[in-house]
């Protein structure tokens, strides 16, 4: 039985044809194991996928007549756009029509619709958006990357738990360390916060592999698997990070000017940084979930490319064969 993946189909700087390529793709690579129901305006949705000829694809429509656009408040496109793909895409999941939903879209509005269309999981006060590090050695995730800019110790101890799991399911290592990140490795740094998130972690040594804190320059030296933090200080993080893969082609190739190096050793050199670059490429994962919500849903990035909407879909696919929603549940029984 095929898994039944809601795709917002107007959300993104370049939706809805980006998003029809990307969702062909997926289609086209998940071989009938993946059926995708677009949400957008029908009419317009079946003409894109008219012009590709995907009829015989396990793609279909559900109408969704209103657009939440990038720049909207989260707040006002809720109550003034409830037929918005974003509303429409999240109640087919509610409902079942679709094990999970994924959007380019304002992330705001996704996560406020999501926050009140599924609720969040029982005993999980804050839902919390990872985000992917490359590191030497491999992957991190860091969270909270944005959906809370202002936390209690308990809530980094959630995301803290919610992070493990979902790298031992999804990311496939049995009990990842974790750490904070904090302004310096000794138990007493930090803010109040940070510091009894700490004392609380420390004491979670049957639940999490917590091996203390780490700071900002340990993150790409693979300092943790998961390391924990707020939104606030996540965002900037994230931020910062995305920044790293155009300054580096900028300074580089204002070295190679500079050194008048010849068509071979710049083919040689960027075809090097081609490869490191690729990851720092979001593209690669195409989306994150928002954990702690009762259902699985992948927010990307608004300007993602075809290949990043494809990689999402499957991502979510994979995500609801790995039961991670289930799992969470299970971990939150009891409140930590």
């Amino acid at each position: 039985m095929s898994v039944q993946i809601a795709v917002d189909a107007m959300g993104g700087d370049h939706a809805p044809e980006v998003v029809v390529e990307g969702a062909i793709a997926a289609a086209q690579e998940a071989d009938d194991s993946v059926h995708i129901l677009l949400v957008g305006p029908r009419e317009r949705l079946e003409r894109l996928l008219a012009s590709h000829q995907a009829s015989q694809l396990p793609i279909s429509v559900l109408h969704a007549p209103e657009v939440i656009g990038m720049d909207e408040s989260p707040s006002v496109a809720l109550r003034a756009k409830p037929q918005s793909s974003v509303h429409v895409g999240l109640q087919a999941h509610k409902s079942g029509q679709a094990q999970a939903f994924v959007s380019n879209g304002n992330t705001g509005a996704v996560m406020a619709a999501a926050l009140f269309i599924l609720g969040r999981l029982p005993n999980i006060s804050r839902p919390a958006l990872p985000a992917y590090f490359p590191t030497l050695e491999n992957t991190s995730i860091v969270l909270d990357v944005g959906a809370n800019v202002d936390c209690k110790p308990e809530h980094l101890v959630q995301f803290a738990l919610m992070g493990s799991l979902f790298y031992q399911v999804h990311l496939h290592k049995e009990r990842p360390t974790v750490a904070l990140l904090n302004v310096g490795e000794e138990p007493s740094k930090g803010n109040e916060v940070v510091r009894q998130a700490y004392q609380l972690l420390s004491e979670k040594t049957t639940e999490l592999n917590f091996i203390g804190n780490v700071e900002g320059r340990d993150i790409f030296y693979h300092g943790a698997d998961v390391v924990v933090c707020d939104g606030f200080v996540g965002n900037v993080l994230l931020k910062f990070g995305e920044s790293i893969p155009d300054i580096l082609q900028r300074l580089i190739k204002e070295a190679v000017v500079n050194e008048q190096l010849g068509e071979k050793e710049q083919y040689l050199i960027f075809g090097v940084l081609k490869q490191v670059l690729r990851r720092f490429d979001y593209a690669e994962f195409g989306g994150v979930p928002l954990l702690g919500i009762n259902g699985t849903v992948l927010i990307g990035h608004g300007s993602a490319p075809a290949r990043a909407v494809k990689r999402m879909i499957l991502e979510a696919a994979s995500m609801v064969e790995e039961r991670i929603l289930d799992r969470m549940a299970e971990l939150f029984k009891t409140t930590h």
